[in-house]
């Protein structure tokens, strides 16, 4: 390794060569040397030193015992209750959350913990420290004067603060919950009609889509299907347009867009985006019907790509959970806490839901 360093620092360009890697244009160079590598070779004296054999009795085995932990934690994630405006609905409860949300997460390996709109913000803290990522799901509601904005908001803050401390808290936002995080970021709303309802679409994938981190990994013969195959259920009458977006600077520096789509009206919209550099994720699309909602008449994509879709999505943003360090300090708070002390109710006769959480 030293020997390496040393032929870098020499002449990095014939290093570059050497390794049939093209020098950069700029000369600018720049050497990374990874992790616990740099503790087999210092300048530094220890005193007292390192007993022999403590960097690979001791060091090694605890980081491979905590990733092994990291990569074995099931992770909480926190979904916002939805407020209720159906008058069908009203009977059951004041907020709720669709079970097609809550298995989406569970089958991506997390587990759901419901997030009511009537706690204190001291509650909301607490519950932040608690979780490792937050869900905005689809629905109806006011997005800057409402329980539901307000709450909203109140996490995004403690999220935008502990990502910027290397604190890692991932969002993700699906349909309304995209609508959020753009009123969130810009401050202000900037939604019109771009009305998709009730309709599969496939995604008309930018240039950023394929080094995303969403699509990352994903087979390329999926990543051909979902440029060309009706896999994405949409059920929106609103969303920002490209040029709308394009236009607000704070959404063009904050976000890449992933994929657009072309509404009823001829609108072009943003349908797929991801944080440049915070972990947050919006589509304007379901990808939780894919495979929890079967309702005749409704336009839910279950092809096999359909399925391969939703899964390798559900597991992502679950794998986005494990990085954050994120826990409850009581396990009898977390088990109270859960989504498995309530129990759904059926509703598709009322709904195009098949199953809801009512709280």
């Amino acid at each position: 390794m030293m020997s390496d360093v040393d032929s870098w620092r020499r002449d990095p360009v014939q290093f570059l060569r050497q390794r049939s890697l093209k020098p950069s244009d700029e000369q600018l160079f720049v050497l990374i040397v990874e992790g616990f590598l740099i503790f087999n070779y210092s300048l530094r004296v220890y005193n007292p030193p390192d007993p022999p054999g403590y960097f690979d009795g001791h060091v090694w085995p605890m980081y491979l015992k905590n990733r092994i932990e990291m990569e074995d934690s099931t992770p909480g994630i926190g979904v916002l209750t939805q407020m209720v405006s159906d008058e069908a609905m009203k009977p059951f409860g004041r907020t709720y959350i669709p079970a097609s949300y809550v298995k989406y997460i569970e089958s991506g390996g997390g587990r759901v913990m419901p997030i009511r709109l009537t706690l204190r913000a001291s509650e909301y803290k607490t519950i932040f420290r608690q979780i490792n990522g937050l869900l905005f799901i689809g629905g109806a509601v006011d997005l800057q004067r409402s329980d539901y904005a307000r709450v909203a908001k109140l996490f995004y803050s403690l999220a935008l603060r502990a990502n910027e401390a290397g604190d890692f808290f991932p969002i993700w936002g699906t349909c309304m919950g995209l609508q959020l995080l753009t009123v969130l970021v810009a401050g202000e709303n900037l939604l019109s009609n771009t009305t998709a309802e009730n309709l599969a679409l496939p995604l008309n994938l930018t240039a950023e889509a394929s080094s995303s981190r969403m699509f990352k990994g994903f087979p390329d013969d999926l990543m051909r299907a979902l440029a060309q195959e009706p896999l994405t259920g949409n059920f929106h009458h609103y969303g920002v347009t490209v040029k709308t977006f394009l236009a607000n600077t704070k959404l063009r520096s904050f976000f890449s867009i992933l994929s657009t789509n072309v509404a009823a009206n001829g609108a072009h919209f943003v349908s797929t985006m991801e944080g440049k550099k915070y972990p947050f994720y919006g589509v304007q699309w379901h990808p939780e019907v894919n495979r929890f909602q079967w309702k005749s008449g409704r336009s839910f994509p279950h092809s096999p790509h359909a399925i391969q879709l939703s899964s390798l999505l559900a597991e992502f943003f679950t794998n986005e959970g494990r990085r954050s360090l994120h826990h409850f300090e009581d396990p009898e708070e977390e088990a109270s806490s859960l989504i498995y002390k309530y129990n759904p109710v059926y509703a598709a006769n009322i709904t195009g839901y098949e199953q809801i959480y009512f709280f």
